[in-house]
């Protein structure tokens, strides 16, 4: 499999995606590209708007995005891509209109088979076995939380290490390490902003500046660079 997964698409002193312009050319090499734009999880962002501004970062690279709310048969415009990219938002209706138009069983064949896969904040927690790592709220209830499971760990986006001066609430460190006292056998990948995990067949690697912060039960919760072995992360 081919997987772009990023935090974020919104970093402090850059414009929407450019923190991983770069990474994203790398990714999909010089070639034009018909990618289909999935923009569900835009919840307040109209999907025309959403597509536009996708579109006007990928077209610097002779990218065509289309999104899948133009077209009658969204199942036909995902067959015809040459890949797929996944925008953030609300990681629930995501995954509920996922559902709702009966993509998420094409979408994991097709990426399985090598299309490439690009997402940021909810388009990366689909591409975990579920959802139950993100930092959303459920305002809708998809029929499972079950998602693409394209790699055997879960992710967090916009992992934070700060506790507000005053907060009583748990960190988000102590909600992961619930979550993996519940699923001992799930790694987490706790993946701070500008952060992006790549997957080029079993390969995975950590780009960015930033260490990324990991969980699973029974092991204190450690760092991982750019330079670390990640070859824990398929057990």
């Amino acid at each position: 499999m081919n997987l772009l997964l990023l935090s974020n698409s919104t970093t402090q002193g850059f414009s929407y995606l450019e923190h991983a312009e770069n990474d994203i050319q790398n990714f999909f090499g010089s070639k034009p590209l018909n990618i289909a734009f999935i923009p569900y999880a835009g919840v307040t962002v109209n999907n025309n708007d959403y597509e536009s501004k996708v579109k006007g970062v990928f077209s610097k690279f002779n990218y065509n995005i289309k999104s899948v709310h133009q077209v009658t048969d969204p199942k036909s415009l995902i067959k015809e891509a040459d890949a797929i990219a996944v925008g953030g938002g609300n990681t629930f209706r995501l995954l509920q209109k996922m559902y709702d138009f009966d993509l998420v069983d094409l979408i994991k064949e097709r990426v399985k088979n090598g299309m490439p896969y690009i997402g940021w904040s909810a388009g990366s927690n689909l591409a975990c076995p579920t959802i139950r790592t993100t930092n959303d709220m459920p305002i809708v209830q998809p029929k499972s939380f079950d998602a693409f499971g394209f790699v055997p760990f879960q992710i967090n986006p916009h992992y934070l290490d700060t506790h507000p001066e005053g907060f009583h609430g748990e960190t988000r460190e102590q909600r992961l390490m619930e979550f993996v006292e519940i699923n001992p056998n799930l790694w987490v990948v706790g993946l701070r902003e500008g952060s992006i995990i790549q997957v080029r067949k079993n390969e995975i690697e950590l780009l960015g500046s930033k260490p990324a912060r990991i969980f699973k039960k029974g092991i204190e919760p450690f760092e991982i660079t750019s330079e670390s072995n990640t070859s824990f992360l398929w057990d």
